[in-house]
């Protein structure tokens, strides 16, 4: 097994803004992994407010590498485990890893990682676009120069309740909200009747993620589907987050990779609970990865592409939110960005 990384800035299309605060461009990690000739292709975004940088994750490769390398990889779960317990705090590197090893994966049995899963990719929802906080008249060009069916609204501002309501007068699509943690109970409560006469479809992480009085009285009294988001990171939060939401957003940087978010999904079906897979600004590389989850899911955010101003590989195309993966092996993506490093 050979294992290589690079590191991208890669620019946005307009500034990204959300209640935690702006970003122009995203910092990301891509590894490889060659073995018997084909190489598989993974990707993590650094984001701030969960610690761990591209810098991070490339120091913690650099002193693992020599052990990874040595490992016999026959087939992914055996090797996300391994790597669980060899890089137990920095999971955004173990999803990298995971994700280019399910890559490998596919290409190795000559399909797409659908496939491999015995899945229907001709199943599955549309994907949202999302519209960063901004001015109003932003918002709505964002919206005119992007036509799409599905848009997720950030808010968590002062002006929430003008915004959501101008931006439903300029639109039929639907429209779903995402906080980011931005309300308090009494703001999430006095927002909520807005919310369902703008005919709202959901409402991601409403409340801060350790707010758990707060989101059961929330979840008693809203008619609008209350997904978690920050308050779901890992797998046994899952569990944790039954009764007070009526989903989960599964992201794969977080819960560390492809191989966790499937158990992740099994066990919120059991719940009975709605399924999102969420994106983190990924390029086409993880972006193409959560595209292989679609028909297990029953929302999917995956517009990262669209975006960013800069991509990395080609093999995925979102059209009206509808998502088109290739028929390629594994992720189903060919990288085109720099060479990758030893």
């Amino acid at each position: 097994m050979k294992i290589r990384h690079t590191s991208y800035n890669l620019r946005f299309k307009y500034p990204f803004t959300i209640s935690k605060g702006t970003k122009t461009h995203q910092p990301i990690l891509v590894v490889s992994i060659e073995q018997f000739g084909l190489t598989g292709y993974g990707e993590a975004p650094a984001i701030n407010y969960y610690n761990i940088s591209v810098e991070k994750m490339i120091a913690d490769l650099e002193l693992k590498k020599p052990v990874i390398e040595k490992f016999a990889f026959t087939e992914p779960s055996r090797f996300w485990h391994f790597l669980h317990h060899l890089i137990p705090d920095n999971p955004f590197l173990v999803c990298a890893l995971d994700m280019a090893a399910w890559d490998l994966y596919g290409k190795l049995q000559k399909k797409p990682l659908w496939s491999c899963w015995k899945l229907n990719i001709n199943e599955g929802p549309l994907t949202d676009y999302t519209i960063g906080i901004d001015s109003i008249e932003k918002m709505l060009e964002k919206m005119r120069v992007q036509p799409w069916p599905i848009y997720k609204v950030k808010l968590g501002t002062p002006d929430d309740v003008s915004m959501i309501r101008v931006l439903r007068k300029n639109t039929e699509a639907k429209l779903r909200v995402d906080a980011n943690a931005g309300w308090n109970l009494q703001q999430a409560l006095d927002i909520l009747p807005v919310l369902n006469e703008c005919d709202i479809e959901l409402v991601e992480q409403p409340l801060a993620k350790d707010d758990l009085e707060g989101m059961r009285i929330l979840y008693e009294k809203s008619t609008i589907p209350l997904i978690a988001d920050e308050s779901c990171v890992f797998e046994k939060d899952v569990e944790k987050c039954h009764g007070l939401f009526h989903g989960v957003n599964i992201k794969l940087t977080k819960c560390s990779g492809l191989t966790p978010a499937l158990r992740m999904i099994e066990t919120a079906r059991k719940l009975g609970m709605k399924v999102m897979a969420g994106s983190m600004n990924e390029s086409t590389i993880g972006s193409a990865a959560i595209g292989h989850l679609l028909p297990l899911l029953d929302y999917v955010d995956m517009d990262g592409p669209l975006l960013l101003d800069e991509d990395i590989a080609s093999g995925l195309v979102m059209e009206q939110g509808k998502v088109i993966l290739s028929a390629q092996a594994g992720l189903g993506i060919t990288y085109t960005g720099l060479p990758l490093q030893d």
